[in-house]
């Protein structure tokens, strides 16, 4: 058999084997059914087999345009870990009366029975409906008999009122994908740009369509006698632009430690509308600079006027102030007072909801009526404050000129002493720390005269954990010590906000079970409340079974449960920043006495390990002392944020540090 014969064969099969595969709904085969694992990544717990996602505008006559985009998607699911994917949930965005809308939902669950495909479909009372905020409902249904070899598929369609918004069309899920085809179709009165993200290249096809809006208009004539009426049919007809990502074998986004928000690195696709032109009307613009989107917000009711409303707080603004000459005792009073007096509702936004009037009396307000209050109070007191739009990290980057990009807003303070960055919605925070929601790279700051300024939101101040240890080793291998913890910075922040409202009983039983067979008495704590001072905590403890003997040796590990026993990075490589929201430091400084008839064999030795450009080191320091042995161990991270470019260096580094925190002491019975 020739080459060429071969090569013909070769062609035959593929474009067989395309053509076998139906994706039109319902046509599922036993050989999906039968499939056992996805052979371009054997650990995926499902795979989507097809999905369409189009988006397009439809002309309603009494409303305008609106968007449609149908969804159908077919799933394979391998194993049990795969059922979580048998739930689709949407979130319908609702303002000022309008809403969106799911219709025309149908779904099956395939298996196979006895050679046999049956078939379960989707029941009414396994959709659910829920209101997540003010502005958000979800709705959300679960596949029914859902079992490990099943396939699943759904289609329905959403229909939208809101143009100027797209929903980002994302191309990469969790799992892998086979086959996707993804498409916007948008009449020429639209313009948007395409913003990609995801380290994946991915190009569209760019094509061109038609489009019509149909009017039928009525007409009516004749006398008092006889009314005639008659019809006559208006038809425009316009061009659509059409973008289409068709794409085969799209591998799954693995999430690892340490990633600022995982969405950001997701292959996806956000359309920006930047201006409308309908025909014989003017341009209206919506996004095109950052200078543009800047200055719409700020001119907004919602934004800019509200920090010139001073009236109702002035005599409040006296008390204060009274007796601080500062800038900096002034604008530590204030931030303290709206701190103290203001509750969030849970809601971000740069947009006030309630108004800073209203919501001083209330004492209760979203993001923006905190905020913005604070920077009017800050400004009538005579400090130079301006806000700073920020998007949160769940909301992802805003990389391009976006209003949609921010969800949030804190204040900017220019001072003699250095620049501040303040956000009183929590109530512990202190000037220059932001609640971990809004570090996210960068924010803008936003001028009375429109313009704007970036500034980096990530922290250069270092967050320590140090850890004091008095330890005696019993040969029957009890751990019994006194432990002194002390938090600092975000890590004091962090502390408060899980455990300020716990009751101690049920702090120490989380402290316990976060660390198995430990038992906690004496238990202190200091600063709990005390904003801006270390939080200090002290126990004594008991833990069994922490040693090993094996014949007249014994052996344990010197950092006992505080040793790092696995890698965080395991992948082999990383496309996406390493972000530790904050530069930390982790110190321990622990003296061990051993057992009463026993001395030192061996002990693991001491080791420096410095990253390039001071990214960060580790210091294990294990000395023998009169009664055994001081241990100090000491790693320090000094970036927010670290390229993936120096993922491998982070990858071996915590490669030593486990390696060294897990070796052993050997002692020998005398």
């Amino acid at each position: 058999m020739t080459k060429h014969t071969l090569l013909i064969i070769s062609l035959f099969l593929s474009v067989f084997s395309i053509t076998a595969q139906d994706y039109k709904f319902g046509k599922v085969s036993k050989e999906e059914l039968q499939e056992k694992v996805y052979s371009k990544d054997s650990s995926a717990a499902a795979v989507v087999l097809y999905r369409t996602h189009r988006t397009y505008f439809n002309y309603v006559k009494e409303t305008g345009f609106e968007v449609i985009t149908e969804i159908h998607e077919r799933i394979k699911i391998y194993n049990s870990d795969g059922f979580k994917y048998a739930t689709k949930a949407e979130n319908l965005y609702h303002s000022n009366g309008e809403s969106e809308k799911i219709y025309g939902l149908k779904a099956f669950t395939y298996n196979e029975v006895d050679g046999k495909i049956v078939k379960d479909k989707l029941k009414s009372s396994a959709e659910f409906q829920t209101e997540i905020n003010d502005y958000y409902k979800q709705e959300k249904f679960t596949m029914p008999n859902i079992k490990e070899g099943s396939v699943i598929e759904y289609e329905y369609s959403i229909a939208s009122p809101f143009y100027s918004s797209i929903d980002e069309l994302v191309l990469q899920y969790d799992i892998p994908i086979k086959k996707q085809i993804v498409s916007i179709s948008s009449p020429e009165y639209f313009v948007f740009k395409p913003n990609m993200q995801g380290y994946l290249r991915l190009t569209p096809k760019i094509s061109a369509g038609n489009g019509k809006i149909s009017f039928m208009n009525t007409n009516r004539g004749g006398d008092k006698m006889q009314v005639t009426t008659s019809y006559d049919k208006t038809e425009i007809d316009y061009l659509t632009n059409i973008s289409t990502y068709d794409l085969d074998d799209m591998p799954a986004l693995e999430d690892e430690s340490f990633v600022n928000n995982i969405n950001n690195y997701r292959s996806a696709v956000k359309y920006e509308l930047q201006y409308v032109k309908m025909p014989d009307s003017p341009i209206k613009n919506y996004t095109s600079t950052w200078e543009d989107v800047i200055s719409k917000i700020y001119q907004s009711s919602k934004f800019g006027s509200q920090l010139t409303q001073g009236n109702f707080f002035k005599d409040d603004l006296a008390i204060i102030l009274a007796n601080k000459d500062s800038a900096m005792d002034k604008t530590a009073a204030i931030f303290h007072f709206v701190q103290d007096r203001m509750n969030w509702d849970g809601y971000y936004g740069y947009y006030v909801k309630n108004g800073v009037r209203k919501a001083y009396k209330e004492q209760k307000g979203n993001i923006a009526d905190i905020n913005l209050m604070l920077i009017a109070m800050l400004n009538d007191a005579g400090i130079e404050s301006a806000p700073v739009l920020i998007s949160t990290r769940n909301n992802g980057v805003p990389l391009f000129p976006t209003r949609e990009g921010f969800n949030y807003v804190a204040a900017y303070v220019e001072l003699a002493e250095g620049n501040m960055l303040l956000d009183a919605s929590n109530k512990y925070t202190k000037p220059n720390l932001l609640p971990e929601r809004a570090i996210n790279w960068f924010g803008q700051i936003v001028k009375k005269d429109g313009t704007r300024k970036s500034i980096s939101l990530m922290p250069n101040t270092i967050s320590k954990e140090t850890v004091s240890c008095s330890l005696v080793l019993t040969e029957d291998g009890i751990l019994k010590g006194k432990q002194r913890t002390v938090y600092s910075n975000h890590l004091a922040y962090n502390h408060r906000n899980k455990f300020n409202n716990v009751s101690e009983e049920s702090y120490i039983e989380k402290l316990e079970s976060a660390t198995n067979g430990i038992e906690i008495s004496e238990y202190s704590i200091k600063n709990q409340k005390t904003i801006g001072k270390p939080v200090m905590e002290s126990y004594v403890f008991l833990m069994e079974n922490q040693a090993s003997t094996i014949g007249d040796k014994m052996y344990f590990n010197p950092l006992f449960h505080f040793a790092t026993e696995e890698n965080p990075f395991k992948l082999g490589d990383r496309y996406f920043p390493i972000d530790f929201t904050y530069p930390w430091e982790e110190k321990y400084n622990i003296s061990i006495q051993i057992p009463d008839g026993y001395t030192i064999e061996s002990f693991p030795e001491s080791v420096k390990l410095v990253l390039p450009e001071g990214i960060g080191s580790f210091l294990y320091t294990l000395k023998p002392t009169t009664t055994g042995l001081q241990l100090v161990v000491d790693i320090k991270l000094n970036n927010s944020v670290i390229p993936a470019e120096q993922y491998q260096y982070i990858k071996e580094f915590f490669n030593k540090v486990v390696q060294k925190e897990t070796e052993q002491v050997v002692l020998t019975k005398v």
